[in-house]
Order: C-alpha cells, then sequence, then structure tokens
C-alpha cells in the first residue's frame, strides 16, 4: 500500500548550496513523513530532447540542486537526524553523460556523449542499453544531508560530515541513515535523484533521474556522530549477483592510480568484447559497476578492484 506522506515539497523549493541562513521551507516535528520532489543532477538542463550541445554547455552553478530546507522541531547540534527512506517515484528517464574535465577518467574522454534512458517507473525492470545490455535499477538520492555550522554558502558539489553529494547508492528504500546535526533544526534537504548507479559512479553521472523521495524524519538525542551512518534492510547487490562479475583490478601504493587502472583496464574489456566506444562502455561502467578496495595492509601496494555484472548483458 503506498505510504501516504504528511507532507508534500515541490522541485521548485530548491537550493543550489549548503547555507544554514536559508529559510527553511517547511517546519515539522520528529516523526513526520515527507514526500519530496527531488529534481536531477543537472538541474533541468538536460532534457529527453538533449543533444551533446547541452552536456557541452551545462553550467556547474546550476548542478545538485536539493529540494528543501526541512526544519526538524527539537534537533540541536550533537544530535543525529534519523532519516528512514520509505519509497521511491521514479519519472520513467533518466540520463548519463561524459562531461569533459569531470568523471575519475576526465584525461582520457575530452569529448563529450550523453545518452538518455528510458525505463518502466512501476515494474522498475533492468533498463535498456545499447546493444542489448540491460541494467538494474536501484533508485536513491545522490545528494542528501543537513546545513553545515559554519557561516556562508557552501557548495552542494561536495561530500561533507553532514552527508551532501554522497552518491551511494545503498542509501535506497527501507535505508536508515543518521546525520550530524549541526545547527538547530538540522535543516534537511536531498536531490541528485538516481535510477541506478555503480561504486564509484566512475564517470561523473549515473542514471540521473528525477523522481520523488518520501522520508521519514526523526531526531536521536546526543548520538554525537562524526560522520554519518546508515543500515541497511537486507542485501544490498541481489540485483547485480546472479550472473557474477568480470574484475579487473588495480595495484600499487596509489590508491586513485589503481582505481583509474581498474577501472580504464575494464572500459576497454567492456568496449572491446561488446562492440562499444569506449565512451558508451565508459557510461556503462559508471551506472552499474562497482569499485572496492580489496586489500589495504600489505604495505607498500594496495589492491583496487572493478566488478562489472555480467547479468548487463544475460537478461
Amino acid at each position: 500500500m503506498p505510504i501516504k506522506p504528511d507532507y508534500t515539497i515541490h522541485g521548485d523549493k530548491c537550493h543550489y548550496g549548503w547555507d544554514r541562513s536559508i529559510e527553511p521551507v517547511l517546519r515539522v516535528d520528529p516523526g513526520s513523513v515527507v514526500e519530496i520532489e527531488a529534481v536531477d543532477a543537472g538541474g533541468g538542463q538536460i532534457t529527453a530532447d538533449s543533444t551533446l550541445d547541452d552536456v557541452k554547455n551545462i553550467d556547474f552553478a546550476r548542478v545538485n540542486p536539493v529540494t528543501g530546507p526541512v526544519y526538524v522541531a527539537g534537533a540541536e547540534p550533537g544530535d543525529a537526524l534519523k532519516v528512514t527512506l520509505l519509497s521511491f517515484k521514479p519519472s520513467g528517464w533518466g540520463w548519463s553523460a561524459v562531461i569533459p574535465e569531470f568523471g575519475l577518467l576526465a584525461d582520457q574522454f575530452e569529448e563529450p556523449a550523453l545518452y538518455i534512458w528510458e525505463y518502466d517507473p512501476v515494474s522498475l525492470a533492468p533498463a535498456p542499453y545499447l546493444k542489448g545490455a540491460k541494467v538494474p535499477l536501484k533508485p536513491f538520492p545522490g545528494t542528501i544531508g543537513v546545513a553545515p555550522a559554519p557561516e556562508g554558502e557552501h557548495s552542494v558539489v561536495n561530500p561533507r560530515p553532514v552527508g551532501g553529494n554522497m552518491d551511494t547508492r545503498d542509501l535506497s528504500a527501507g535505508t536508515v541513515l543518521y546525520l550530524p546535526v549541526e545547527v538547530p533544526g538540522a535543516l534537511f534537504s536531498l536531490g541528485d535523484a538516481h535510477a541506478a548507479q555503480g561504486d564509484g559512479e566512475v564517470c561523473g553521472t549515473a542514471i540521473e533521474s528525477p523522481m520523488h523521495v518520501t522520508v521519514k524524519l526523526e531526531v536521536e538525542k546526543g548520538m554525537n556522530l562524526r560522520f554519518p551512518r546508515f543500515s541497511t534492510p537486507g542485501p544490498v547487490s541481489r540485483h547485480f549477483d546472479e550472473k557474477g562479475y568480470e574484475v579487473t583490478t588495480g595495484i600499487g601504493p596509489d590508491l586513485m592510480q589503481s582505481a583509474r587502472t581498474a577501472v580504464s583496464d575494464m572500459v576497454d574489456l567492456v568496449a572491446d568484447r561488446h562492440g562499444y566506444s569506449r565512451a558508451e562502455a565508459y557510461m556503462l561502467c559508471s551506472v552499474c559497476a562497482d569499485l572496492r578496495i580489496s586489500e589495504i595492509v600489505d604495505h607498500p601496494d594496495w589492491v583496487v578492484s572493478f566488478y562489472f555484472p555480467k547479468v548487463v548483458f544475460s537478461q
């Protein structure tokens, strides 16, 4: 049965930076259920009819808008805002792009690329991609957080101790997230909704997809968290696990360089095996493949692995 919210906030009530001085668009008591319209990461600059020119001309001052903020009565610095992610109502379309000078392999991908996704917003069946690939979906908000204590505006692009642009795909339906409160009322906002993403979001975009997100907001007194924490309701990768994985690795003393090596080699593998351009393979890796630190104790060299789910090509 659909969850009936106590309040609804529409996407026009959004902001482009974290700032404790932003006036709340809503004030609620702890325990309230709020439905929030999450604008896509492009802030409407990419549409279902967009072309490469729209990617070339994207204005980074208008990316990652978040809807809110919501003032939660009784939330004080030192408390935690308990956010239960109840449900998602996706739009049925989204986009992925290679944006010049952005992403893990920006130096290898200087030209823009764009793919417009269409998917069933009710069944959430795997979304079709080029050449017969299908990507299992798992909606979540890429950006979710509360206002930081320091005065002034702070970029919404960076993740922060109070949350923000964490791009953590397991913040999906049923997950409970705890955010450190630094200002009275917490001032909670979310946006940057994704229909699917691999851990790492390596090209810089997931399936960027506007949708409605319903959350329950509660206050846990005196938790004194340093950073966000969360609890999942069950397995987190079952939608990818069924057919196993292809895995590439990077090994060396620099975790970032090892991540780049593992991803670059997987882009080559997927492109060569399935007839994609490297940009097409890069975007696909970003929405479904997972970066993992496999070993970080054997000084001086660490192992980073990149897992690509075989189920994408076997449905």
